[in-house]
């Protein structure tokens, strides 16, 4: 399992992808699967841990990121021959060291950050396999193995059923997410909001965010996991008002675990996790949204959180399993044969 390097397995606040990548590894162990995990050296695992990179780059002022990574992708990529195949969590430059060694490695695309970067996928299609995390996100360029859902713990957050007084921006503070557009809903629906999450881009933040903020627009900061599950459970509704097609999105699934629904804009995988008129309201314009957050009190909360309890751990984890055996079945060696119950991953 080849995890990113900017913040820590398990993220300590923030840290999208090494939630999963978290999430995933420890759902591996936990179904029999032998799995080593390429990460930093303070991440936190049952798996076997291999690490050469300290600490995360983000989390560690003068670090050097690409010197760190390539030292993280030249260390997984040398003990290759030892595993049965590898599991790419670290975006396209994997790609490049794929056809160097012998084991098959499948890719998870946690979302295209452009464009720009297609060549790199386009290039070694066929030579490696891509999964998608959404429907939505696969790009009609690329060949997938399949489509697998994130998953999450839903035990991890507390069901709410009644309604809060507030609505919630969860999310990066950069203009793809939202957050300007969540305050206008906001006041014109004539409730408090409370946004949450990392300035990604501090001129749009000082621009469009904090001239807003007073006691009835409250920024709280990066929240961790105690806090997302206070912040998350005691909303009356997630507002995610997105501005590009996001390939998924774990603050909607965990809003909905706590049975908050989610009022969105209906792009990228939105029409794949919320359940219109069920666990929220997929809407295509603000004035749309406030009309939705009228609404809100009127879903049972019991309907989000069932919808959430489908993105299950277990399901993502037998979605994977379902993949390595496509990917080896086909060529396998003995040895592999007898270990794909409890393989090296």
């Amino acid at each position: 399992m080849i995890a990113p390097i900017a913040w820590r397995v398990p993220p300590r606040r923030y840290g999208p992808w090494e939630r999963v990548v978290s999430l995933l590894t420890e759902g591996l162990v936990a179904a029999g699967a032998e799995v080593t995990l390429f990460a930093t050296a303070d991440a936190q695992t049952g798996a076997r841990l291999s690490a050469v990179v300290p600490t995360p780059y983000e989390e560690t002022p003068g670090m050097d990121a690409k010197v760190w990574e390539s030292l993280h992708l030249a260390h997984a990529f040398g003990g290759a021959a030892g595993f049965d195949l590898l599991h790419n969590h670290y975006d396209f430059l994997p790609l490049s060291y794929a056809s160097l060694v012998p084991t098959p490695m499948v890719t998870t695309i946690h979302g295209f950050s452009g464009e720009r970067i297609l060549p790199a996928y386009r290039a070694f299609d066929g030579k490696t396999h891509f999964v998608a995390i959404s429907d939505a996100d696969r790009h009609p360029a690329l060949r997938y193995l399949s489509t697998v859902h994130h998953g999450i713990p839903a035990a991890e957050f507390t069901f709410r059923p009644e309604p809060g007084g507030y609505l919630l921006f969860f999310g990066r503070i950069h203009p793809d997410k939202g957050a300007a557009d969540a305050i206008r809903v906001a006041r014109a629906a004539g409730l408090p909001l409370v946004l949450a999450g990392l300035v990604q881009d501090q001129g749009y933040f000082d621009r469009e965010v904090a001239p807003h903020l007073s006691d009835r627009v409250r920024y709280v900061g990066v929240a961790g996991p105690a806090e997302r599950d206070a912040l998350l459970g005691g909303a009356l509704g997630l507002l995610h008002l997105i501005h590009f097609d996001e390939p998924f999105g774990l603050s909607v699934v965990e809003a909905m675990a706590c049975g908050t629904p989610v009022v969105a804009f209906r792009r990228g995988s939105m029409p794949e996790l919320v359940e219109h008129g069920i666990s929220g309201f997929l809407v295509e314009d603000e004035a749309a949204a406030v009309a939705a957050v009228a609404g809100l009190p009127a879903l049972p909360r019991a309907g989000p959180r069932a919808r959430a309890e489908w993105f299950s751990v277990d399901r993502m984890v037998a979605g994977y399993l379902a993949a390595y055996q496509a990917m080896l079945v086909p060529d396998m060696t003995e040895r592999s044969s007898s270990r794909l119950h409890a393989g090296a991953i």
